[in-house]
């Protein structure tokens, strides 16, 4: 087995796609229990670090987009007509 890097070193999409690879996996059901198991709990380290990284890039652009304490964000529209 190859050696994994810690979930708190990995980028956003780094532990994206490990975690999809995890899923891959264990959905083909050929996968020891044991082995299923650690899968399982690695990709929930990987879920809630990804997770928390999402919080926290949302917790940004809210600092950023603020002016004062407040929102400045304008409502989106489209010019599709």
């Amino acid at each position: 087995m190859t050696s994994r890097k810690k979930a708190e070193s990995l980028t956003f999409e780094e532990s994206m796609q490990e975690l999809e690879e995890l899923v891959s996996s264990m959905e083909q059901g050929e996968l020891p229990l044991e082995q299923a198991l650690k899968n399982f709990e690695r990709g929930i380290t990987l879920a809630r670090h990804s997770q928390k990284q999402l919080k926290d890039a949302e917790q940004k652009v809210q600092i950023l987009t603020s002016q004062n304490g407040h929102q400045t964000l304008d409502v989106f529209e489209t010019n599709n007509q």
